[in-house]
């Protein structure tokens, strides 16, 4: 449980390296939490679009489940360039940002004993039959993705609070 954790801390670097300049949501629709006065993780973050360049960094300060969500909120501050002007923009802005925890998640674990069949003389033996079916859900994986999420569908949202609840102590011992 604690390596998943730190890898999700890991993942959040990954998440805003690939994910900065081009899909950040203003935190304005994050749920109110409390938020860490000095932020004890700070990521470097570059970015390239359409013409634009980013460079700056994200200091990580809570983890709040928004829309059902574990998102990762912080200060973005850096400078955004379009490539074909020169021209630059300073950004700083709370942001949060939607983390996917990349994982497996059990769809099916059918088991049959065996079964002994006697059709009008012809006998059927089949041994014991063990079927899993597990989904793998992250980047890439639509199917692993929606079979996770479909399956999850009742889950509670007690999880996830409790998930950024715990982040959220390892940021403070962290800081």
């Amino acid at each position: 449980m604690m390596r998943a954790k730190l890898a999700l801390l890991s993942t959040l670097a990954l998440v805003g390296a690939t994910t900065a300049g081009l899909t950040i949501a203003p935190a304005a629709t994050a749920a109110p939490a409390d938020v860490a006065v000095s932020p004890a993780l700070t990521v470097p973050i570059t970015g390239i679009g359409l013409n634009t360049n980013f460079v700056g960094q994200f200091a990580l300060q809570s983890f709040r489940v928004v829309n059902g969500q574990l998102s990762a909120v912080g200060q973005l501050t850096g400078t955004l360039t379009n490539t074909l002007t020169g021209a630059t923009q300073a950004v700083n802005q709370l942001v949060t940002i939607p983390l996917a925890a990349a994982g497996t998640c059990q769809i099916l674990h059918l088991e049959l004993g065996p079964v002994d069949l006697n059709l009008l003389g012809l006998i059927v033996h089949l041994d014991k039959v063990v079927l899993d079916i597990t989904a793998q859900a992250g980047p890439g994986n639509l199917l692993g993705n929606l079979l996770c999420s479909v399956a999850h569908l009742l889950d509670s949202n007690a999880a996830g609070q409790g998930l950024a609840s715990v982040l959220n102590n390892l940021l403070r011992a962290l800081g």
